[in-house]
């Protein structure tokens, strides 16, 4: 009864402490019954007016002594079910993040980023009550029916049949609502992964939404799906409820049953007063065991619902491995007919060109034509692609990942800073660095002047670079980047939404580098691809053109019609000003 094999096998070594749980509930139990025994022996004494003091006191001690007792093994107990629920989580977590490393930086084609987060922290956690409470009580509760029974047999043969009879009542049960519970509780994460997703966008675009005044929309769509998931979580509640109500009905009253057959057998003088009281007080202990465990169900069957999809993810499909290595730092990158797609939708068709190393190469055109899929598939963020792409003429798929991001370096409009100071920032970019390496290159991109006038290298750096200017952010990233020392630059929109002094810097670095390195420009702006040896022009996922500035400007084609555009545009910003 939802056990499930994959989870038990995760355990390791964590069995040993589910066996310890389960061993110290069972010894808590023996110390219940003697307390019972101890109680029931006292009760004889007096209803017989047979009592001495010196009886009475060793009834006391015997009963403080066994609740001693029953609190150490409660306390073991707490020990076990939180060690064995913490190793579990860990290696849960670490499997997570391997698999996750092993899918590399294309992980997002098989999951979100907010179902990973969602997944690592709630997710794990639910399976905290799987392994630390349902599992062991799971175990304890086929164990105490079976000791009670053998405690109760010598003093009421029927009895004991009738309660062990009616055990299996309350499982019966709990499989009845586990398969309504199963389906709803897959909704229920659905509905959850969903709504973060939601939630996760919404959050990362709020500026963006607020700008073109689209928040109000945002916000019904929200409130929608936050309605859906208030639904789907009343629906899980309720069906919980009304489980619990069964199986106390059906705990409670089988209880019941026993009681009433102990007093029958009393009045019958079948027994004595020791003994019913013993039947009474024990004729709960039957069936409480598994009145727990259907109180720890539904919490592990969440928990069940989330591991479905954290092995969804770990059995989602790696890509062959590659192991070969780029041995030389002149690289020359090769597309041979390389298309792409999203489902059926093309976003690069039968592109083919050869980048050359110590040159810089600038891949132009109108925004969605598929320039930053071409940065996307060099640094294997996206696989599915058909052709081939060779570095050196090595296959992309057959180079190792750490190998290819030691090789290339990616510089976006995105590029993410830390929170932090300057210094952890750019130790990100080369771990070995020296303080006058960093330094370094803050001069190299305009920034040492400025960090100097803060706190140094241990200026400190908001989440996101907020507490900098766009220019600041992006220069700051592109030291980072130089830091790194690799033999391929990839810059995409690198200099996009920044002021005129930084763009200008670090298209003078861009050039700079391009004398020693494989330099990729990709830019929507032409003038800052004016120098570039070789011109690549997309348009609808096409290669429409190929040369260097002059040669393309003087074709009467795409390129010569962006330049001129684009020079009119800003001739008229600088007649304007």
């Amino acid at each position: 009864m939802m056990i499930n094999k994959r989870l038990i096998q995760s355990m390791g070594e964590s069995k040993k402490n589910i066996g310890y749980h389960v061993f110290f509930q069972w010894l808590n139990l023996l110390g219940t019954i003697g307390i019972v025994f101890v109680l029931g022996n006292l009760l004889q004494i007096v209803y017989v007016k047979d009592i001495t003091p010196q009886q009475l006191v060793i009834s006391v001690v015997l009963v403080i002594g066994l609740l001693l007792f029953r609190s150490f093994c409660a306390i073991k107990i707490s020990d076990a079910s939180y060690i064995a629920s913490k190793d579990v989580k860990r290696k849960l977590r670490n499997e997570l993040f391997s698999k996750l490393l092993k899918l590399g930086s294309s992980y997002t084609q098989s999951v979100s980023s907010s179902e990973v987060v969602q997944l690592s922290s709630e997710g794990i956690e639910q399976l905290e009550s799987y392994f630390g409470l349902y599992l062991p009580q799971l175990f304890y509760s086929l164990l105490a029916p079976i000791t009670l029974f053998v405690i109760i047999v010598p003093i009421s043969f029927e009895v004991a049949i009738i309660l062990l009879c009616c055990v299996p009542l309350i499982p019966i049960s709990i499989i009845v609502v586990q398969k309504i519970a199963k389906k709803l509780l897959s909704r229920y994460w659905g509905q959850y992964a969903k709504l973060g997703d939601h939630f996760l966008e919404n959050l990362q675009g709020l500026t963006t939404l607020k700008i073109y005044q689209a928040d109000e929309d945002k916000h019904k769509a929200m409130n929608l799906e936050s309605e859906n998931f208030r639904k789907v979580t009343m629906k899980v509640l309720s069906m919980q409820l009304n489980s619990i109500i069964v199986m106390d009905l059906i705990a409670y009253g089988a209880s019941a049953i026993g009681i009433g057959l102990a007093c029958f057998l009393f009045i019958q003088k079948e027994i004595n007063i020791a003994q019913a009281f013993i039947i009474i007080m024990l004729s709960a202990e039957f069936f409480l065991p598994l009145r727990q465990l259907g109180s720890y169900f539904h919490i592990a069957m969440n928990g069940m619902a989330s591991s479905d999809k954290i092995f969804k993810l770990f059995d989602a499909e790696e890509k062959e491995k590659g192991t070969k290595k780029i041995q030389t730092k002149e690289i020359e990158i090769e597309f041979e007919q390389v298309s792409f797609g999203y489902s059926e939708q093309p976003v690069l068709e039968n592109c083919s060109f050869v980048i050359n190393p110590k040159q810089m190469t600038a891949i132009v055109g109108e925004s969605g034509s598929g320039k930053s899929t071409i940065a996307s598939l060099l640094m294997k963020k996206i696989n599915g692609f058909n052709g081939k792409i060779k570095i050196n003429g090595i296959d992309i798929q057959d180079i190792s990942e750490s190998n290819l991001m030691e090789t290339v370096t990616l510089v976006s409009l995105n590029s993410y800073l830390f929170k932090g100071s300057v210094k952890t920032n750019l130790l990100m970019g080369n771990s070995n660095a020296t303080d006058d390496m960093c330094l370094d290159v803050l001069e190299q991109v305009a920034l040492k002047e400025f960090v100097e006038s803060e706190n140094g290298l241990d200026t400190i750096i908001l989440e996101k670079g907020s507490n900098l200017s766009g220019g600041q952010q992006q220069r700051l990233a592109l030291a980072r980047a130089l830091l790194h020392d690799s033999a391929v630059y990839i810059f995409d929109e690198a200099t996009s939404n920044i002021d005129v002094e930084s763009e200008n810097k670090i298209i003078e670095v861009i050039h700079q580098l391009a004398c020693k390195k494989t330099v990729i420009l990709i830019t929507h702006r032409l003038l800052n691809v004016k120098d570039a040896e070789q011109i690549l022009v997309l348009k609808n996922g096409k290669i429409l053109e190929n040369g260097n500035h002059n040669e393309l400007v003087n074709q009467e084609a795409e390129y010569q019609t962006y330049w001129m555009t684009q020079h009119e545009i800003e001739n008229f910003i600088g007649v304007a000003k």
